[in-house]
């Protein structure tokens, strides 16, 4: 008996690889729930087919790690979302030295536009300064690349890149800049006092929100008030945004406790998110600076402290961002940087189109705007007197 079972095994074993390669050939004619699992990885294989075909038979030689970037790039490019992207792994370190708050590129802060990325600061002693770049440039490429559509964090990431190394950008008025990359150091949190009718008044700038940019703007408010201030301006022109956590602990600082943000997706539950504790004094009167580049995090902080009565807004219109992404590394050292929700104020609202669209943003108390011609700073001299004013 022992040996028939031998013989039954000797028998089966072959059978049964035979009919597994077979069926792996035939996925028709296997039931679905075998299907699903045994073939899930056809379009794996089929994107290996093509790209064995492409290196092996194109009439050039092919970078096999540049067809997959490029792949990929285009299949993110296939959501017709403006807000979601692929970095290639030189990019996402890029993203990562950004986010971090160090910075090697060619020091400036810009503001996305239809072309590509209009110039909002030139920071001295940078790169960008002794190249000839000035506030209003507008860039339409990077190295050839054009930046006509693409999101900030995607144009940016092509024109940062290690110090030392040269980047070639082409102005929309016609001009060609070859710059030197450098270390820069660009300040994320400015303060300064001012006064307006006999009273001192804290102005404190954010860049943007990375890491640590909570605890830094809470030193700066808490200095100012040692100082004597009265109240505070809250500038947040050309703040493009960040991380959502670093927007909670900012706006914790002039909220005590209670709603900042309130974020929901397709794949991610509802989550709420609350001030941390530590705010300053409620009767200190805050106004918020903006402007069409505040996006992102800034409308964040922004429509929390004007839904909760706890600051009025000056400036223009925000830009509209009603949308949060999340980064996912890859196995190839980049990621994918894709939409994956919708952020809502504490009244509820939300700042975008109802998804990848640009939407209303967020409308200020009181409309301001500077004119760079000029050379007082009228909205800012509009937010101190609203202070002032308390």
């Amino acid at each position: 008996m022992k040996r028939l079972r031998t013989a039954l095994l000797v028998l089966i074993v072959p059978f049964a690889l035979i009919l597994g390669i077979w069926l792996g050939g035939h996925p028709d004619f296997l039931p679905g729930f075998a299907r699903d699992t045994l073939v899930s990885d056809t379009d794996g294989r089929l994107y290996e087919e093509a790209i064995d075909k492409i290196e092996a038979d194109y009439y050039r030689d092919v970078d096999r790690k540049a067809l997959l970037n490029k792949s990929l790039e285009s299949a993110v490019e296939s959501l017709d979302d403006q807000f979601s992207h692929y970095f290639s792994p030189t990019e996402y370190h890029a993203f990562q030295l950004d986010t971090e708050g160090a910075f090697e590129g060619v020091g400036m802060s810009v503001t996305e536009v239809p072309e590509g990325l209009r110039v909002s600061q030139v920071y001295d002693g940078s790169p960008a300064k002794k190249g000839g770049l000035k506030e209003g440039d507008v860039i339409v490429s990077a190295d050839g690349k054009s930046l006509k559509g693409k999101n900030s964090d995607e144009s940016t990431a092509l024109i940062k890149g290690p110090a030392g190394s040269m980047v070639t950008l082409k102005l929309k008025d016609g001009r060609t800049l070859t710059l030197k990359r450098a270390k820069v150091d660009i300040p994320i949190v400015q303060h300064r006092q001012e006064t307006h009718d006999g009273k001192k008044i804290g102005w404190v700038s954010l860049a943007g929100f990375t890491s640590g940019s909570g605890d830094d703007v809470e030193a700066a408010v808490k200095d100012e008030l040692k100082k004597g201030a009265t109240g505070i301006v809250f500038d947040l022109r050309h703040n493009g945004g960040g991380l959502l956590n670093e927007a909670v602990e900012v706006a914790s600082v002039f909220l005590p406790e209670g709603r900042v943000v309130s974020t929901k997706g397709r794949a991610r539950p509802e989550r709420v998110y609350n001030a941390t504790g530590g705010a300053i004094d409620g009767k200190i009167p805050v106004v918020v600076l903006v402007d069409q580049g505040s996006a992102s995090a800034s409308e964040i902080v922004t429509g929390a402290l004007q839904d909760r009565k706890r600051a009025k807004v000056v400036g223009t219109r925000t830009y509209g961002k009603g949308v949060f992404q999340e980064i996912m590394q890859l196995d190839n050292g980049g990621a994918l940087d894709i939409t994956v929700g919708e952020y809502f104020t504490p009244s509820g609202r939300n700042l975008g189109g109802g998804g990848v669209r640009k939407g209303a943003g967020i409308t200020p108390n009181i409309q301001a705007s500077d004119d760079p011609k000029t050379e007082p700073d009228e909205a800012l001299e509009k937010a101190l007197e609203t202070v002032a004013a308390g």
